[in-house]
C-alpha cells in the first residue's frame, strides 16, 4: 500500500484543526485523534471512555524535549534509546506548565491530556504521526490521543477490526493496512486482548503498562543504562 507520510499527515491535521476526528495509523496500533473539546468528547462517547482515564498527547522527539521536564540523564536515555532502538515507548513526566502548548488547553481538555500533573508522550510511533506531532507543536495546537477501539477491548492493528461506532465518528481514516508490530497470536495480554505501546513512568522508572516488545524494553533498559524497571500494575 503507498504511503505519503507528509501529504497524509496534513490531510489529517487540516481536519484536526477544523474540529475534526482523524484515525490514523502508527507503528504500533491505530489512534485516534482530536484537537478541539467538542472532538474529544465525541471520541470518548464513541470509545465508551470513562472521562477519569487521561489519554495522550500526540508527540515526537521535539515535543518531549519541548515539553517533559526531566534530568538531563534521563532525557539523554531516551535519545539513545530511541536513536538505537526505535521501539515505541509511553513516556509519563511532568511538564511545562508554561508552555504555550499547553495554555491553549480547556480545563476540559488539560484533565484529559494530563495526570497527576505528568503528560504522556509516546515517541518512535512512525512518520505519520511524526509529522502531525511536528505540524501541532510549531501551531502550539495540542491533540489528544489514544488507541481506536472501544475502551478496555484491545488495541486495533487492523482498521477493518475497529468497531463500527469508533469508526464512524471518525472524518478522515489513514488505513496503512497491518500494523508493523503485529504479530498473529503474539501481541496479545494474558487477558487475550492486543497490546498497545509500553508505558514508562520516568519520575521513578516503573512500568505502567506492559506493550508490545515489553520484554526487549525491560532488557535493554537493564543491560544497557543498568535501570531495572520496577513493575507498577
Amino acid at each position: 500500500m503507498q504511503r505519503n507520510y507528509l501529504k497524509d499527515a496534513k490531510r489529517v491535521y487540516d481536519v484536526l484543526k477544523k474540529g475534526g476526528i482523524a484515525i490514523v495509523y502508527m507503528r504500533n496500533a491505530y489512534a485516534i485523534m482530536s484537537g478541539t473539546d467538542s472532538a474529544l468528547k465525541k471520541v470518548y462517547a464513541a470509545k465508551k471512555r470513562s472521562l477519569n482515564r487521561p489519554s495522550g498527547l500526540v508527540a515526537n522527539a521535539r515535543t518531549h524535549e519541548k515539553l517533559h521536564i526531566l534530568s538531563k540523564e534521563k532525557k539523554k536515555i531516551i535519545k539513545i534509546f530511541s536513536k538505537k532502538y526505535n521501539l515505541p515507548i509511553s513516556i509519563i513526566a511532568p511538564y511545562k506548565k508554561k508552555h504555550p502548548m499547553i495554555s491553549k488547553f480547556s480545563p476540559f481538555s488539560k484533565r484529559l491530556a494530563t495526570k497527576n500533573n505528568t503528560v504522556n508522550l509516546l515517541l518512535n510511533s512512525g512518520p505519520l504521526r511524526e509529522h502531525i506531532a511536528d505540524m501541532s507543536l510549531n501551531d502550539n495546537f495540542p491533540l489528544i490521543a489514544s488507541s481506536a477501539n472501544l475502551s478496555q477491548k484491545g488495541t486495533k492493528y487492523k482498521v477493518g477490526d475497529i468497531e463500527d461506532r469508533v469508526k464512524n465518528c471518525a472524518d478522515i481514516i489513514i488505513n496503512y493496512g497491518p500494523c508493523e508490530f503485529y504479530k498473529e497470536g503474539k501481541t496479545i495480554d494474558f487477558d487475550g486482548l492486543s497490546l498497545s505501546s509500553t508505558q514508562i513512568d520516568f519520575r521513578d522508572m516503573s512500568i505502567v503498562r506492559k506493550g508490545v516488545y515489553y520484554k526487549e524494553i525491560y532488557n535493554i533498559f537493564k543491560d544497557e543504562f543498568d535501570i531495572n524497571l520496577a513493575l507498577r500494575l
